[in-house]
């Protein structure tokens, strides 16, 4: 298992966008998030996180470089951001990968680590047509600056327009396979971008992409247990009176952030209240209704 916490990463976010008519592609909404800010999401633990290309606002403090020379490619990006990074191992990740997620980001961590049984320099994803996907990757940082070096020096001293073939080609990198090809799901078309548009509205997306959407948005970081709520907010709505729904899961949150509570216990006891109360609306109908007092009214409140 990889230390998590040892690597940092490189977030490549220039290029020209062509095939968006020049539109500013990291900084593209989905789901109400920059792209750009999505794929940070899915690194949060890197000790140094660089974004090259053009400076733009993010979600998170960043180190900001540039290429050389700018829009020089991806080689000359990767060496831009490699030079403000000190960790061992690197992720290298394009800005425009909207369902990339920090689980993926750890499989190409631990697999970049290796059991200690083989040499490895590395490891990145296979789509699940076989497709290599070089900017979905984690490196370790000495071999990929040794092999860099060279490829600069077989190249007059500069890395701009060169392609990533040469580089993959001299590193040995074990495969993550992408079987649904979503991590490796990459907007380069305004198809591709309501496609993934599309996607988190799916069923079952949409509330998860909206909660971690406002989570980013409010700047928390909590644990939120959907079905649990979800169950409450039902209790609390069939129980007590509809507007008791959002008004119990906001004081639930409330609750959580400032007791540093656990979301499905609280949860948990608020629906048990819920039910309280709920049985004693419906004892006082029964009694309005001179059916007498329920044989449940009696016992405590568990």
């Amino acid at each position: 298992m990889s230390d998590h916490t040892d690597h940092d990463a490189i977030v490549l976010a220039g290029g020209a966008a062509r095939r968006l008519g020049g539109a500013d592609k990291p900084a593209l909404p989905v789901g109400g998030r920059a792209l750009l800010d999505r794929v940070l999401a899915a690194c949060p633990d890197a000790a140094t996180t660089v974004v090259v290309g053009p400076a733009r606002p993010t979600a998170r403090p960043v180190v900001q470089a540039l290429e050389d020379p700018p829009g020089g490619g991806p080689l000359a990006a990767l060496d831009a951001g490699l030079r403000h990074t000190t960790a061992p191992t690197v992720l290298v990740l394009s800005a425009d990968l909207p369902f990339l997620t920090s689980a993926t980001v750890r499989d190409l961590l631990n697999a970049a680590a290796g059991d200690g049984t083989s040499h490895r320099d590395g490891a990145l994803l296979r789509d699940a047509e076989g497709r290599d996907q070089p900017l979905v990757a984690a490196y370790r940082s000495a071999p990929l600056r040794r092999a860099l070096d060279r490829l600069r020096a077989a190249h007059d001293g500069t890395l701009g327009g060169l392609p990533l073939r040469p580089l993959l080609s001299v590193l040995a990198l074990a495969r993550v396979l992408d079987t649904a090809s979503a991590a490796s799901f990459d907007c380069d078309t305004w198809e591709d971008i309501g496609t993934a548009r599309a996607r988190i509205r799916e069923h079952g997306h949409v509330l998860d992409e909206w909660i971690t959407a406002v989570k980013a948005e409010l700047g928390i970081d909590l644990d939120v247990d959907t079905a649990a709520l979800l169950d409450l907010a039902r209790d609390a709505a069939h129980g007590v009176a509809r507007p008791a729904a959002p008004l119990t899961t906001f004081l639930i949150g409330y609750a959580a952030g400032r007791q540093g509570g656990d979301v499905a216990e609280l949860a948990r006891r608020a629906s048990a209240l819920a039910d309280r109360w709920a049985a004693e609306a419906a004892a006082e109908e029964a009694r309005a209704a001179g059916a007498g007092a329920p044989d449940d009214e009696a016992k405590p409140a568990q």
